[in-house]
């Protein structure tokens, strides 16, 4: 029933005028949505402004029709052009509040899905990826006010504030100068929980209690590679750079949620990681250290598994130092720890290298000898002989063990050169893979003269101090990564999960990486390399049933803004990828064949690309 008279009566008008602007309002909603984002308006990119459409599994978790596109459009990958209607022209982008997202590692994802996970084994800190239907094939903004990364080697010591506006470690851990607020940077004073006045002199106290010459950890090259649990924002692993050790700094997505994105910010070799029921990715017998300072890790638990996972890690003769109340406090629950630890190291066979103020360092023995004296039935017993210790991705971790081979038994010591020479001499692990010294050589001779390749292409666009992360997500034996030996980078080196295990060999050489599967996201924050290296990695995902688009997406998620992706693969790849440029704001920089290369592998194209930096109109509002 209508009120009022039907002459346009100020009320009637006024309700009319209401409606309109609702209609209007309704209409933005609707159709400015894919422009504008879901979320403080702060969607919208400045640079490519145009209409954004969904691509692959449902976008937020809402159903899409454009599922069946995305399968259509990955299966004719390598079969000539995709027609234009089933190319998207642009990705959406995330809401603001997925900045940081983690797609294996989110707790929000963990909750929603009910997962039954063993909180007290850290199962909830471990990596857990979305099925098809839950994944954000979307574009991860940069946070508001985001500015292009400090150069190394300035970046170790600040980072601009607003890349990572978290400051609640700062005043967490103000007494221990982890990092330090100033104006629009995060300063890192080089402190730690039991480091405050430098990890510099921490290091150089542990070369002192080992007795190395000049104080130096590196210890004349023979000590290259460690490990640090629980690393805090990676100060540990900043400082050991100047004595030529590189060290992988592992920490898991917890309270502390930021460390590792601070390290990777900085500039710092990290990887996002617990010690909790799988293995950790890495091959046996890689690391010549493994350090713990007041990691506050229960390494009694269990049977001392995560202990012996630590021992299958180590080389012969590898140190664990560790600097933890367990080692000098003197009241009842420590004292009670420290024994039961001293009772389960000695039947693992360590002994006591070193122990002074608040640090003990053990070392790991350099045969089997031991293990074959020690009285029947004592544990931890040793590994089955059928156990692969290289096994990595998904396997469990296991309470024994992990005897050396023939060869690192008889020759009491890995056999490795000492470091620089290690990183060009045939690795003694050449030999599980059926290769040759000969092969190794000219895998790294090839490797040098595509590097070169790619610096030449590279140049009119790149400063000495452009890079810094890099990645290379085909390692192989680690070739490409040797032959940046004398550039101020740092590289991970991914192996993928389903090839040959080589990633033992890239360890032996010196250097450092992981076991990866790139049907899924890597395990780290967005914006953290600085480029990305893909030899046939998209050519090699075509055999299995995963989405090509999917690890563009990804590799959009993890590259820097301004940074680069050389692919080196088959021609239709090349041919895939540009169709996705505009859509992923990257920019064409370099095309060139490998006839030059005068190897095997002469249809490979090689095709660079970089990622430009655009930012929602939140970001730019903040950006100066």
């Amino acid at each position: 029933m209508s009120r009022g008279r039907a002459d346009g009566s100020p009320k009637k008008r006024l309700i009319a005028s209401i409606c309109v602007v609702a209609i209007f309002l309704g209409f933005l909603y609707v159709f400015g949505g894919s422009i504008f984002g879901s979320q403080n308006g702060g969607s919208s990119t400045l640079d490519y402004g145009k209409s954004l459409k969904r691509l692959g599994s449902s976008y937020l978790g809402s159903d899409d029709d454009t599922d069946s596109k995305q399968d259509e459009s990955s299966s004719n990958l390598g079969k000539g052009d995709v027609e234009d209607d089933i190319i998207p022209k642009s990705f959406p982008v995330c809401d603001d509040r997925h900045s940081e997202l983690i797609p294996c590692l989110d707790r929000h994802l963990i909750y929603q899905m009910r997962m039954k996970l063993d909180l007290s084994v850290m199962e909830h800190y471990e990596r857990h990826c979305p099925p098809a239907e839950r994944r954000y094939n979307c574009l991860i903004p940069p946070p508001p006010g985001y500015k292009i990364p400090i150069k190394w080697p300035q970046s170790r010591d600040e980072v601009w504030k607003a890349n990572i506006p978290h400051t609640h470690l700062a005043h967490e851990k103000s007494d221990q100068n982890w990092m330090v607020v100033k104006g629009e940077k995060i300063n890192f004073p080089g402190g730690g929980t039991h480091f405050h006045y430098g990890a510099d002199k921490y290091i150089a106290s542990i070369a002192n209690m080992l007795n190395f010459s000049n104080n130096n950890l590196n210890n004349e090259g023979r000590l290259r590679t460690v490990l640090d649990v629980g690393c805090g924002v990676a100060s540990f692993g900043a400082y050991l750079l100047s004595s030529d050790i590189i060290a992988m700094s592992l920490a898991p997505n917890d309270v502390h949620q930021n460390q590792i994105q601070f390290a990777l910010e900085r500039g710092i070799p990290a990887y996002l990681g617990v010690l909790g029921t799988k293995r950790l990715p890495y091959p046996s017998r890689s690391f010549e250290l493994a350090h713990c300072s007041r990691c506050r890790i229960d390494w009694l638990q269990r049977d001392g598994i995560l202990l012996l996972e630590l021992d299958r890690l180590l080389r012969p003769g590898g140190y664990f130092a560790y600097s933890s109340p367990e080692a000098y406090a003197q009241d009842e629950e420590d004292l009670r720890i420290w024994r039961e630890m001293s009772d389960l190291v000695g039947r693992m066979c360590w002994r006591i290298a070193a122990k002074r103020n608040q640090t003990v360092i053990w070392q790991k023995p350099l045969t089997n000898d031991c293990y074959m004296e020690r009285e029947p039935g004592t544990h931890p017993p040793l590994c089955q002989s059928d156990s692969d210790p290289d096994a990595v991705w998904g396997v469990n971790m296991e309470a024994c063990i992990t005897p050396y081979s023939d060869h690192d038994n008889r020759v009491k010591g890995s056999g490795l050169a000492p470091w620089p020479a290690r990183l060009t001499s045939p690795p003694p692990r050449l030999a599980d893979f059926g290769y040759s010294s000969d092969m190794f050589e000219k895998d790294t001779e090839l490797w040098k003269r595509r590097v070169e390749k790619y610096w030449n292409l590279l140049s009119p666009k790149i400063k000495s101090n452009t890079l810094r992360n890099i990645m290379d997500m085909k390692a192989h034996m680690g070739s490409f990564g040797a032959a940046l030996r004398d550039k101020n980078v740092w590289v991970m080196n991914v192996v993928p999960k389903d090839g040959l295990n080589t990633l033992k060999l890239v360890y032996d050489r010196g250097l450092i990486g992981t076991t990866h599967d790139w049907c899924e996201a890597f395990s780290t924050y967005p914006r953290t390399y600085d480029l990305l290296h893909a030899w046939t990695v998209f050519s090699d995902l075509e055999k299995k049933d995963c989405s090509q688009e999917d690890l563009l997406i990804e590799i959009d998620r993890i590259l820097r803004p301004s940074g680069y992706i050389i692919i080196r693969d088959k021609q239709p790849v090349i041919d895939f990828v540009k169709k996705y440029l505009t859509a992923l704001h990257w920019e064409a920089v370099a095309t060139a064949d490998s006839s030059s290369d005068s190897d095997q592998d002469s249809d490979e194209v090689v095709f660079i690309v970089q990622k430009k930096l655009w930012l929602t109109s939140e970001s730019f509002r903040d950006t100066e």
